[in-house]
Protein backbone atom coordinates (compact mmCIF):
# COMPACT_ATOMS: atom_id res chain seq x y z
CA UNK A 1 0.00 0.00 0.00
CA UNK A 2 1.27 3.28 -1.01
CA UNK A 3 2.26 5.20 2.29
CA UNK A 4 0.86 8.49 0.88
CA UNK A 5 -2.39 6.75 1.13
CA UNK A 6 -2.12 5.91 4.48
CA UNK A 7 -4.25 7.81 7.59
CA UNK A 8 -2.48 10.60 9.05
CA UNK A 9 -2.44 8.48 12.40
CA UNK A 10 -1.13 5.91 11.20
CA UNK A 11 1.74 7.30 9.55
CA UNK A 12 2.06 8.88 12.92
CA UNK A 13 2.26 5.64 14.55
CA UNK A 14 4.71 4.44 12.50
CA UNK A 15 6.73 7.02 13.23
CA UNK A 16 7.21 6.68 16.82
CA UNK A 17 7.69 3.16 16.27
CA UNK A 18 10.61 3.62 14.00
CA UNK A 19 12.16 6.42 16.57
CA UNK A 20 11.34 4.01 19.56
CA UNK A 21 13.25 0.86 17.66
CA UNK A 22 15.74 3.46 17.11
CA UNK A 23 16.41 4.83 20.76
CA UNK A 24 16.12 0.79 21.88
CA UNK A 25 18.98 -0.54 19.18
CA UNK A 26 22.24 0.36 20.77
CA UNK A 27 20.59 -2.00 24.01
CA UNK A 28 19.41 -4.44 22.03
CA UNK A 29 21.99 -6.82 23.15
CA UNK A 30 21.78 -5.76 26.84
CA UNK A 31 17.48 -6.41 26.55
CA UNK A 32 18.31 -9.60 24.74
CA UNK A 33 20.01 -11.04 27.86
CA UNK A 34 17.59 -9.49 30.21
CA UNK A 35 14.76 -11.62 27.84
CA UNK A 36 17.35 -15.05 28.59
CA UNK A 37 17.23 -14.75 31.90
CA UNK A 38 13.11 -13.98 32.20
CA UNK A 39 12.64 -17.35 30.10
CA UNK A 40 15.33 -19.14 33.05
CA UNK A 41 12.75 -17.72 35.50
CA UNK A 42 10.04 -19.02 33.83
CA UNK A 43 11.72 -22.24 33.08
CA UNK A 44 12.49 -22.22 36.98
CA UNK A 45 8.98 -21.92 37.70
CA UNK A 46 7.37 -24.70 35.88
CA UNK A 47 10.28 -26.60 37.93
CA UNK A 48 9.45 -25.33 41.30
CA UNK A 49 5.79 -26.12 40.35
CA UNK A 50 6.12 -29.94 39.06
CA UNK A 51 8.42 -30.10 42.09
CA UNK A 52 6.05 -29.46 45.04
CA UNK A 53 3.21 -31.30 43.03
CA UNK A 54 5.34 -34.29 43.67
CA UNK A 55 6.25 -33.23 46.94
CA UNK A 56 2.67 -33.01 48.13
CA UNK A 57 1.86 -36.59 46.63
CA UNK A 58 4.74 -37.77 47.98
CA UNK A 59 3.56 -37.04 51.46
CA UNK A 60 -0.35 -37.96 50.87
CA UNK A 61 1.79 -42.06 49.53
CA UNK A 62 3.76 -41.48 52.97
CA UNK A 63 0.98 -40.54 55.87
CA UNK A 64 -1.17 -43.68 54.12
CA UNK A 65 2.06 -46.07 53.61
CA UNK A 66 5.22 -45.17 55.43
CA UNK A 67 8.36 -45.99 53.27
CA UNK A 68 11.62 -45.23 54.08
CA UNK A 69 12.62 -44.99 50.20
CA UNK A 70 9.82 -42.61 49.35
CA UNK A 71 11.53 -40.68 52.47
CA UNK A 72 14.16 -40.56 50.47
CA UNK A 73 12.59 -39.10 46.90
CA UNK A 74 10.67 -36.57 49.09
CA UNK A 75 14.21 -35.48 50.38
CA UNK A 76 15.24 -34.56 46.77
CA UNK A 77 12.24 -33.13 45.97
CA UNK A 78 12.61 -30.79 48.62
CA UNK A 79 16.57 -29.68 48.00
CA UNK A 80 15.53 -29.25 44.09
CA UNK A 81 12.58 -26.93 45.30
CA UNK A 82 15.36 -25.07 47.53
CA UNK A 83 17.62 -24.52 44.53
CA UNK A 84 14.73 -23.16 42.18
CA UNK A 85 13.68 -20.47 45.33
CA UNK A 86 17.41 -19.45 45.18
CA UNK A 87 18.23 -19.40 41.20
CA UNK A 88 14.07 -18.21 40.41
CA UNK A 89 14.62 -14.74 42.21
CA UNK A 90 18.35 -14.17 40.79
CA UNK A 91 17.00 -14.84 37.20
CA UNK A 92 14.59 -11.60 38.07
CA UNK A 93 16.72 -9.89 39.89
CA UNK A 94 19.77 -10.17 37.01
CA UNK A 95 16.73 -9.84 34.71
CA UNK A 96 15.35 -6.06 36.18
CA UNK A 97 19.24 -5.20 36.80
CA UNK A 98 19.75 -5.90 32.83
CA UNK A 99 16.49 -4.17 31.79
CA UNK A 100 17.14 -1.06 34.12
CA UNK A 101 20.70 -0.44 32.82
CA UNK A 102 19.37 -0.78 29.07
CA UNK A 103 16.71 2.05 30.27
CA UNK A 104 19.18 4.20 31.66
CA UNK A 105 21.58 4.02 28.70
CA UNK A 106 19.15 4.60 25.78
CA UNK A 107 17.66 7.74 27.95
CA UNK A 108 21.31 8.99 28.85
CA UNK A 109 22.19 8.70 25.02
CA UNK A 110 18.88 10.44 23.75
CA UNK A 111 19.45 13.03 26.12
CA UNK A 112 22.73 13.85 24.75
CA UNK A 113 21.52 13.72 21.18
CA UNK A 114 18.89 16.08 21.65
CA UNK A 115 21.50 18.23 23.90
CA UNK A 116 23.46 18.12 20.94
CA UNK A 117 20.97 18.80 18.40
CA UNK A 118 19.82 22.16 20.38
CA UNK A 119 23.77 22.86 19.90
CA UNK A 120 24.12 22.60 17.02
CA UNK A 121 20.99 24.55 16.57
CA UNK A 122 22.35 27.82 18.60
CA UNK A 123 19.47 30.66 19.05
CA UNK A 124 17.84 29.24 16.71
CA UNK A 125 16.36 26.16 18.77
CA UNK A 126 14.01 29.21 19.89
CA UNK A 127 12.16 28.29 16.78
CA UNK A 128 11.31 24.40 18.87
CA UNK A 129 9.74 26.23 21.57
CA UNK A 130 10.37 28.22 24.86
CA UNK A 131 13.12 26.74 27.48
CA UNK A 132 10.42 25.80 29.61
CA UNK A 133 9.30 23.43 27.19
CA UNK A 134 12.57 22.00 26.00
CA UNK A 135 13.74 21.54 29.05
CA UNK A 136 10.44 19.89 30.19
CA UNK A 137 10.97 17.58 26.95
CA UNK A 138 14.70 16.96 27.64
CA UNK A 139 14.08 15.68 31.44
CA UNK A 140 10.22 14.29 32.12
CA UNK A 141 9.62 13.41 28.24
CA UNK A 142 12.86 11.37 27.98
CA UNK A 143 12.18 9.88 31.36
CA UNK A 144 8.86 8.54 30.52
CA UNK A 145 10.40 6.03 28.41
CA UNK A 146 11.58 4.45 31.03
CA UNK A 147 8.63 2.14 31.11
CA UNK A 148 8.69 0.82 27.78
CA UNK A 149 12.37 0.08 27.63
CA UNK A 150 13.03 -1.09 31.02
CA UNK A 151 9.51 -3.30 31.47
CA UNK A 152 7.26 -3.55 28.12
CA UNK A 153 9.68 -4.38 25.61
CA UNK A 154 10.90 -7.34 27.07
CA UNK A 155 7.61 -8.52 28.53
CA UNK A 156 6.17 -8.02 24.66
CA UNK A 157 8.25 -11.35 24.11
CA UNK A 158 7.67 -13.01 27.42
CA UNK A 159 3.92 -12.93 26.66
CA UNK A 160 4.32 -15.32 23.96
CA UNK A 161 7.24 -17.76 25.24
CA UNK A 162 6.59 -18.44 28.78
CA UNK A 163 2.66 -19.29 28.08
CA UNK A 164 3.50 -21.02 25.11
CA UNK A 165 6.26 -23.17 27.67
CA UNK A 166 3.70 -23.43 30.27
CA UNK A 167 0.63 -25.04 27.94
CA UNK A 168 3.48 -27.32 26.46
CA UNK A 169 4.23 -28.72 30.20
CA UNK A 170 0.16 -28.61 30.85
CA UNK A 171 -0.35 -30.87 27.91
CA UNK A 172 1.74 -33.40 29.00
CA UNK A 173 -1.18 -34.28 31.67
CA UNK A 174 -3.59 -33.15 30.34
CA UNK A 175 -4.59 -31.82 26.86
CA UNK A 176 -8.03 -30.31 27.65
CA UNK A 177 -6.80 -28.24 30.01
CA UNK A 178 -4.26 -26.96 28.27
CA UNK A 179 -6.42 -26.73 24.97
CA UNK A 180 -8.78 -23.92 28.09
CA UNK A 181 -5.78 -22.32 28.79
CA UNK A 182 -4.79 -21.61 24.93
CA UNK A 183 -8.88 -20.54 24.02
CA UNK A 184 -8.83 -18.22 27.40
CA UNK A 185 -5.65 -16.55 26.67
CA UNK A 186 -6.51 -14.33 23.73
CA UNK A 187 -9.01 -12.19 26.00
CA UNK A 188 -6.86 -10.70 27.98
CA UNK A 189 -5.04 -8.94 24.96
CA UNK A 190 -7.73 -8.23 23.31
CA UNK A 191 -9.43 -5.73 26.29
CA UNK A 192 -6.06 -4.81 26.59
CA UNK A 193 -6.36 -3.22 23.44
CA UNK A 194 -9.06 -1.74 23.46
CA UNK A 195 -9.11 -0.22 26.74
CA UNK A 196 -4.99 0.74 25.93
CA UNK A 197 -6.02 2.60 22.76
CA UNK A 198 -8.06 5.36 24.86
CA UNK A 199 -5.01 5.11 27.80
CA UNK A 200 -3.02 6.15 24.66
CA UNK A 201 -4.76 9.20 23.59
CA UNK A 202 -4.69 10.30 27.13
CA UNK A 203 -1.34 9.78 27.86
CA UNK A 204 -0.53 12.19 24.84
CA UNK A 205 -3.01 14.52 26.01
CA UNK A 206 -1.32 14.62 29.50
CA UNK A 207 2.56 14.82 27.92
CA UNK A 208 1.09 18.11 25.78
CA UNK A 209 -0.75 19.55 28.58
CA UNK A 210 2.69 19.14 31.16
CA UNK A 211 4.58 20.62 28.27
CA UNK A 212 2.59 23.59 28.12
CA UNK A 213 2.76 24.17 31.66
CA UNK A 214 6.54 23.83 32.06
CA UNK A 215 7.03 26.64 29.83
CA UNK A 216 3.87 28.92 31.00
CA UNK A 217 5.21 28.33 34.60
CA UNK A 218 8.80 29.14 33.42
CA UNK A 219 7.74 32.48 31.24
CA UNK A 220 5.83 33.66 34.53
CA UNK A 221 8.86 33.06 36.78
CA UNK A 222 10.92 34.70 34.46
CA UNK A 223 9.24 37.80 34.04
CA UNK A 224 7.80 37.88 37.78
CA UNK A 225 10.01 41.49 38.78
CA UNK A 226 7.89 43.00 35.35
CA UNK A 227 4.59 41.60 36.42
CA UNK A 228 5.18 43.11 40.14
CA UNK A 229 5.94 46.25 38.69
CA UNK A 230 2.87 46.36 36.92
CA UNK A 231 0.71 44.59 39.82
CA UNK A 232 -0.33 42.04 37.67
CA UNK A 233 0.55 38.97 39.81
CA UNK A 234 -2.65 37.89 41.01
CA UNK A 235 -3.27 37.60 36.95
CA UNK A 236 -0.40 35.42 36.54
CA UNK A 237 -1.35 33.21 39.42
CA UNK A 238 -4.84 32.63 37.63
CA UNK A 239 -3.15 31.58 34.85
CA UNK A 240 -0.42 28.80 36.29
CA UNK A 241 -3.83 27.77 38.74
CA UNK A 242 -5.73 26.94 35.36
CA UNK A 243 -2.81 25.38 33.47
CA UNK A 244 -2.84 23.25 36.26
CA UNK A 245 -5.71 22.34 36.71
CA UNK A 246 -6.10 21.33 33.58
CA UNK A 247 -3.00 19.28 33.98
CA UNK A 248 -4.44 17.55 36.90
CA UNK A 249 -7.55 16.50 34.97
CA UNK A 250 -5.61 14.96 32.29
CA UNK A 251 -3.53 12.94 34.81
CA UNK A 252 -6.95 11.63 36.71
CA UNK A 253 -8.52 10.83 33.51
CA UNK A 254 -5.06 8.49 32.83
CA UNK A 255 -5.01 7.26 35.99
CA UNK A 256 -8.82 6.30 35.58
CA UNK A 257 -7.90 4.11 32.36
CA UNK A 258 -5.28 3.03 33.84
CA UNK A 259 -7.22 1.28 36.80
CA UNK A 260 -10.10 0.35 34.97
CA UNK A 261 -7.91 -1.59 32.51
CA UNK A 262 -6.07 -3.26 35.24
CA UNK A 263 -9.42 -4.60 36.85
CA UNK A 264 -10.57 -5.83 33.05
CA UNK A 265 -7.39 -8.03 33.13
CA UNK A 266 -7.59 -9.53 36.60
CA UNK A 267 -11.36 -10.33 35.84
CA UNK A 268 -10.62 -12.32 32.81
CA UNK A 269 -7.67 -14.02 34.14
CA UNK A 270 -9.20 -14.92 37.12
CA UNK A 271 -12.51 -16.36 35.39
CA UNK A 272 -9.94 -17.97 33.09
CA UNK A 273 -7.86 -19.77 35.90
CA UNK A 274 -11.49 -20.54 37.32
CA UNK A 275 -12.53 -22.22 34.54
CA UNK A 276 -9.65 -24.51 34.29
CA UNK A 277 -9.87 -25.35 38.49
CA UNK A 278 -13.64 -25.90 37.74
CA UNK A 279 -12.24 -28.69 35.27
CA UNK A 280 -9.58 -30.40 37.05
CA UNK A 281 -12.04 -30.16 40.35
CA UNK A 282 -14.65 -32.07 38.75
CA UNK A 283 -12.39 -34.34 37.58
CA UNK A 284 -10.79 -35.25 40.31
CA UNK A 285 -14.60 -35.70 42.25
CA UNK A 286 -15.31 -38.18 38.61
CA UNK A 287 -18.63 -35.86 38.21
CA UNK A 288 -17.72 -34.36 34.62
CA UNK A 289 -20.53 -34.80 32.56
CA UNK A 290 -18.68 -36.55 29.93
CA UNK A 291 -16.69 -38.78 31.97
CA UNK A 292 -18.53 -39.67 34.81
CA UNK A 293 -16.49 -41.81 37.55
CA UNK A 294 -13.82 -41.35 35.47
CA UNK A 295 -10.79 -39.18 37.12
CA UNK A 296 -9.39 -37.43 33.56
CA UNK A 297 -5.86 -35.65 35.49
CA UNK A 298 -4.44 -37.67 38.39
CA UNK A 299 -3.96 -35.69 41.97
CA UNK A 300 -0.18 -34.87 40.93
CA UNK A 301 -1.05 -33.34 37.38
CA UNK A 302 -4.54 -31.30 38.32
CA UNK A 303 -2.32 -29.56 41.30
CA UNK A 304 0.90 -29.21 38.92
CA UNK A 305 -1.73 -27.68 36.08
CA UNK A 306 -3.40 -25.03 38.97
CA UNK A 307 0.08 -24.32 40.38
CA UNK A 308 0.91 -22.91 36.78
CA UNK A 309 -2.21 -21.51 35.45
CA UNK A 310 -1.67 -18.13 37.68
CA UNK A 311 1.91 -17.82 35.73
CA UNK A 312 0.54 -18.51 32.26
CA UNK A 313 -2.08 -15.52 32.91
CA UNK A 314 0.67 -13.76 34.62
CA UNK A 315 2.61 -12.20 31.73
CA UNK A 316 -0.58 -11.34 29.87
CA UNK A 317 -1.75 -9.55 33.17
CA UNK A 318 1.55 -7.47 33.12
CA UNK A 319 1.78 -6.90 29.32
CA UNK A 320 -1.71 -4.76 30.14
CA UNK A 321 -0.31 -3.28 32.91
CA UNK A 322 3.25 -2.24 30.98
CA UNK A 323 0.70 -1.61 27.44
CA UNK A 324 0.34 1.87 30.09
CA UNK A 325 4.36 2.10 29.92
CA UNK A 326 4.09 2.03 26.10
CA UNK A 327 1.14 4.44 25.48
CA UNK A 328 3.13 6.79 27.67
CA UNK A 329 6.80 6.47 25.49
CA UNK A 330 4.42 7.01 22.56
CA UNK A 331 3.39 10.13 24.20
CA UNK A 332 6.48 11.03 25.07
CA UNK A 333 8.46 10.71 21.69
CA UNK A 334 5.51 12.65 19.37
CA UNK A 335 6.20 15.47 21.70
CA UNK A 336 9.89 15.32 21.25
CA UNK A 337 9.51 14.64 17.23
CA UNK A 338 10.75 18.00 16.56
CA UNK A 339 13.56 17.54 18.48
CA UNK A 340 14.34 14.34 16.64
CA UNK A 341 13.23 15.32 13.31
CA UNK A 342 15.17 18.23 13.61
CA UNK A 343 17.64 18.52 10.55
CA UNK A 344 20.97 19.82 11.78
CA UNK A 345 23.57 21.42 9.50
CA UNK A 346 27.31 20.47 10.36
CA UNK A 347 29.68 23.61 9.28
CA UNK A 348 31.75 21.98 6.64
CA UNK A 349 35.21 24.07 7.93
CA UNK A 350 38.39 22.60 8.66
CA UNK A 351 40.79 24.87 8.80
CA UNK A 352 42.24 27.00 11.17
CA UNK A 353 41.51 31.12 11.78
CA UNK A 354 43.02 33.47 14.11
CA UNK A 355 42.17 37.05 13.73
CA UNK A 356 44.52 39.59 15.17
CA UNK A 357 42.80 42.18 14.58
CA UNK A 358 38.81 43.59 13.68
CA UNK A 359 38.75 42.01 10.53
CA UNK A 360 36.76 42.91 7.04
CA UNK A 361 33.20 40.92 6.24
CA UNK A 362 32.10 40.46 3.18
CA UNK A 363 28.49 39.21 2.43
CA UNK A 364 28.16 38.30 -1.60
CA UNK A 365 24.40 37.29 -2.61
CA UNK A 366 24.13 35.68 0.72
CA UNK A 367 20.73 33.81 0.84
CA UNK A 368 19.14 31.37 3.16
CA UNK A 369 15.81 29.12 3.01
CA UNK A 370 14.14 27.49 5.45
CA UNK A 371 13.57 23.32 5.15
CA UNK A 372 9.91 24.00 4.17
CA UNK A 373 11.01 26.82 1.58
CA UNK A 374 10.43 29.39 3.00
CA UNK A 375 12.94 32.10 2.00
CA UNK A 376 13.95 33.62 5.41
CA UNK A 377 16.60 35.86 3.68
CA UNK A 378 16.66 37.05 0.50
CA UNK A 379 20.21 37.13 -1.80
CA UNK A 380 21.62 39.62 -0.12
CA UNK A 381 25.39 41.69 -0.84
CA UNK A 382 27.26 43.66 1.76
CA UNK A 383 30.83 45.09 2.60
CA UNK A 384 31.98 46.01 6.05
CA UNK A 385 35.30 47.51 6.84
CA UNK A 386 37.91 46.36 9.38
CA UNK A 387 36.39 47.89 12.76
CA UNK A 388 33.53 49.32 10.74
CA UNK A 389 30.13 49.39 13.09
CA UNK A 390 26.97 48.80 11.34
CA UNK A 391 22.96 48.57 12.35
CA UNK A 392 21.00 46.47 10.56
CA UNK A 393 17.53 47.49 11.03
CA UNK A 394 13.69 46.24 9.61
CA UNK A 395 10.38 44.74 9.99
CA UNK A 396 10.19 41.70 11.55
CA UNK A 397 10.72 38.97 9.35
CA UNK A 398 13.26 40.85 7.17
CA UNK A 399 15.91 38.54 8.05
CA UNK A 400 17.90 40.35 10.23
CA UNK A 401 18.44 37.21 13.03
CA UNK A 402 18.56 35.16 10.07
CA UNK A 403 21.64 36.67 8.75
CA UNK A 404 23.41 36.78 12.36
CA UNK A 405 22.80 33.14 12.82
CA UNK A 406 24.28 32.56 9.29
CA UNK A 407 27.32 34.83 10.37
CA UNK A 408 27.56 32.66 13.74
CA UNK A 409 27.59 29.49 11.74
CA UNK A 410 24.30 28.06 12.75
CA UNK A 411 22.41 28.04 9.25
CA UNK A 412 23.43 26.71 6.17
CA UNK A 413 23.04 29.43 2.94
CA UNK A 414 23.94 30.17 -0.74
CA UNK A 415 26.26 33.03 -1.54
CA UNK A 416 29.54 33.51 0.21
CA UNK A 417 30.41 35.00 3.26
CA UNK A 418 34.35 36.18 3.99
CA UNK A 419 35.92 37.00 6.86
CA UNK A 420 39.56 38.40 5.91
CA UNK A 421 39.34 37.55 2.34
CA UNK A 422 38.66 34.14 3.71
CA UNK A 423 35.11 32.11 3.51
CA UNK A 424 33.73 31.34 6.75
CA UNK A 425 32.82 28.03 4.98
CA UNK A 426 36.28 27.29 5.42
CA UNK A 427 36.96 27.81 8.67
CA UNK A 428 36.99 26.12 11.99
CA UNK A 429 33.49 27.42 13.18
CA UNK A 430 34.75 26.40 16.71
CA UNK A 431 37.91 28.53 15.92
CA UNK A 432 35.40 31.44 14.70
CA UNK A 433 33.18 31.84 18.13
CA UNK A 434 36.25 31.70 20.30
CA UNK A 435 37.10 35.59 18.22
CA UNK A 436 33.48 37.13 18.00
CA UNK A 437 31.74 38.03 20.90
CA UNK A 438 27.68 37.64 20.77
CA UNK A 439 25.47 39.42 22.84
CA UNK A 440 21.16 38.52 21.85
CA UNK A 441 18.44 39.70 23.90
CA UNK A 442 18.16 37.73 26.95
CA UNK A 443 21.66 37.34 27.91
CA UNK A 444 21.97 34.08 29.13
CA UNK A 445 23.36 33.66 32.72
CA UNK A 446 23.48 30.22 35.35
CA UNK A 447 22.82 30.42 38.99
CA UNK A 448 26.45 30.94 40.42
CA UNK A 449 28.74 33.59 41.57
CA UNK A 450 29.23 36.82 39.88
CA UNK A 451 32.50 35.47 39.53
CA UNK A 452 31.70 32.39 37.84
CA UNK A 453 29.13 34.00 35.22
CA UNK A 454 31.81 36.33 34.01
CA UNK A 455 34.02 33.53 33.77
CA UNK A 456 31.55 32.03 31.86
CA UNK A 457 32.87 34.05 28.96
CA UNK A 458 36.98 33.37 29.77
CA UNK A 459 36.98 30.70 31.99
CA UNK A 460 41.11 31.44 32.39
CA UNK A 461 40.30 35.38 33.49
CA UNK A 462 42.02 36.30 36.22
CA UNK A 463 40.48 38.12 38.86
CA UNK A 464 42.13 41.93 38.47
CA UNK A 465 41.00 41.03 34.88
CA UNK A 466 37.46 40.56 36.34
CA UNK A 467 37.37 43.74 38.79
CA UNK A 468 38.57 45.70 34.84
CA UNK A 469 35.85 44.64 33.30
CA UNK A 470 33.48 45.65 35.80
CA UNK A 471 34.54 48.86 35.89
CA UNK A 472 34.40 49.56 32.14
CA UNK A 473 30.62 48.81 32.29
CA UNK A 474 30.66 50.96 35.63
CA UNK A 475 29.47 48.16 37.88
CA UNK A 476 32.49 47.93 40.00
CA UNK A 477 31.57 50.49 42.33
CA UNK A 478 27.63 47.90 42.79
CA UNK A 479 30.00 44.91 43.16
CA UNK A 480 32.14 46.01 45.70
CA UNK A 481 29.07 47.35 48.64
CA UNK A 482 27.89 43.77 48.12
CA UNK A 483 28.88 41.50 51.23
CA UNK A 484 30.40 38.73 49.05
CA UNK A 485 31.86 40.47 46.41
CA UNK A 486 32.81 38.62 43.41
CA UNK A 487 31.30 35.45 45.28
CA UNK A 488 27.75 37.02 45.22
CA UNK A 489 25.23 34.21 44.77
CA UNK A 490 22.99 35.11 41.47
CA UNK A 491 19.62 32.97 40.83
CA UNK A 492 18.79 31.25 37.85
CA UNK A 493 18.83 33.61 34.81
CA UNK A 494 20.58 36.28 36.62
CA UNK A 495 17.76 36.30 39.23
CA UNK A 496 19.45 39.20 41.91
CA UNK A 497 20.16 42.06 39.33
CA UNK A 498 17.65 44.77 37.55
CA UNK A 499 17.77 44.17 33.53
CA UNK A 500 20.13 46.92 33.11
CA UNK A 501 22.53 45.38 35.75
CA UNK A 502 22.59 41.86 33.46
CA UNK A 503 23.05 43.49 30.21
CA UNK A 504 26.20 45.43 31.56
CA UNK A 505 27.34 42.23 33.28
CA UNK A 506 26.36 40.91 29.35
CA UNK A 507 29.05 43.80 27.85
CA UNK A 508 31.34 42.88 30.52
CA UNK A 509 31.26 38.95 29.39
CA UNK A 510 31.92 40.43 25.78
CA UNK A 511 34.92 42.41 27.12
CA UNK A 512 35.91 39.43 29.19
CA UNK A 513 36.26 37.35 25.65
CA UNK A 514 38.58 40.39 23.68
CA UNK A 515 36.93 39.73 20.64
CA UNK A 516 37.67 41.74 17.55
CA UNK A 517 33.87 40.85 16.31
CA UNK A 518 30.74 41.56 17.99
CA UNK A 519 27.48 40.48 17.12
CA UNK A 520 24.54 42.49 18.91
CA UNK A 521 21.02 41.03 18.48
CA UNK A 522 18.94 43.99 19.80
CA UNK A 523 20.71 44.20 22.96
CA UNK A 524 18.22 46.53 24.62
CA UNK A 525 14.89 45.39 23.27
CA UNK A 526 13.86 44.61 27.06
CA UNK A 527 14.65 47.66 28.55
CA UNK A 528 13.47 50.85 29.12
CA UNK A 529 14.34 54.12 27.02
CA UNK A 530 16.86 55.41 29.70
CA UNK A 531 18.02 52.43 30.59
CA UNK A 532 18.31 51.50 26.69
CA UNK A 533 20.19 54.94 26.51
CA UNK A 534 23.12 54.10 29.12
CA UNK A 535 23.74 50.67 27.55
CA UNK A 536 23.66 52.59 23.95
CA UNK A 537 26.16 55.08 25.42
CA UNK A 538 28.57 52.04 27.10
CA UNK A 539 28.66 50.22 23.61
CA UNK A 540 29.63 52.51 21.67
CA UNK A 541 32.55 53.65 24.25
CA UNK A 542 33.60 50.03 24.34
CA UNK A 543 33.03 48.78 20.72
CA UNK A 544 35.84 51.54 19.52
CA UNK A 545 38.03 49.08 17.13
CA UNK A 546 35.54 46.11 16.59
CA UNK A 547 34.24 45.01 13.77
CA UNK A 548 30.38 45.29 14.96
CA UNK A 549 26.89 44.20 13.26
CA UNK A 550 24.17 45.57 15.99
CA UNK A 551 20.25 43.61 14.92
CA UNK A 552 17.59 46.41 15.99
CA UNK A 553 13.98 47.33 15.09
CA UNK A 554 15.01 50.96 15.95
CA UNK A 555 17.11 53.76 15.15
CA UNK A 556 16.88 55.77 18.11
CA UNK A 557 19.89 56.03 20.09
CA UNK A 558 22.32 54.48 17.80
CA UNK A 559 23.28 57.49 15.76
CA UNK A 560 26.97 56.67 16.78
CA UNK A 561 26.86 53.68 14.46
CA UNK A 562 29.02 54.17 11.18
CA UNK A 563 26.13 53.18 8.89
CA UNK A 564 22.91 52.57 8.98
CA UNK A 565 21.03 49.71 6.88
CA UNK A 566 17.30 48.97 6.23
CA UNK A 567 17.24 45.04 5.12
CA UNK A 568 14.10 45.82 3.12
CA UNK A 569 15.30 48.80 1.53
CA UNK A 570 18.85 46.97 0.73
CA UNK A 571 17.01 44.19 -1.19
CA UNK A 572 14.59 46.38 -3.08
CA UNK A 573 18.28 48.86 -4.18
CA UNK A 574 20.07 45.37 -4.94
CA UNK A 575 17.65 44.25 -7.15
CA UNK A 576 18.69 40.57 -6.77
CA UNK A 577 16.91 36.95 -7.57
CA UNK A 578 15.13 35.97 -4.08
CA UNK A 579 17.69 33.38 -4.10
Amino acid sequence: MDKTLESPEKQLKVKLRRHLKQIIAPEAQRLRWALIFAVLGALLFIGQSWLLAQLFVGLLDHMHSPDQTQHAFELRYALGLVLCFILRPTAQFIRERLSQAASLRARKSLRKQLLGTLASLGPERQTLGADGALSSQLLEQVDALDGYISRYYVQLYLVLITPLMISIAAFYYSPLAAILMLLTAPLVPLFMILVGSAASRSSQQQMAAMSQLSSRFLDWVRGMPTLQHLKAVSQAQQDVDSSASKYRDTTMKVLRLAFLSGAVLELFSSLAIALVALYLGLGLLGVLPWAKGVIPVPYAGALFILLLAPEFYAPLRQLGSDYHAKAEAEGAIEELLPLLEQQTWQHPGKQPLQLTAAPAINLHQVCITAQNGRIRLPSTSLQIAAGERVGLHGASGSGKSSLLLALLGFVPYSGRIQVKQRSLLDSLRSDWHQQLGYLSQQPNFKRGSLAENLRLANPTASEHALYDALQAVDLLALVEKLPQGLNTPLGERGLGLSGGQLSRLAIAQLLLRDAHVWLLDEPTAHLDPDTSAIIHALLEKLSVGKTLILISHQWQGLQWLDRHLDLHALHTQQEQPLC
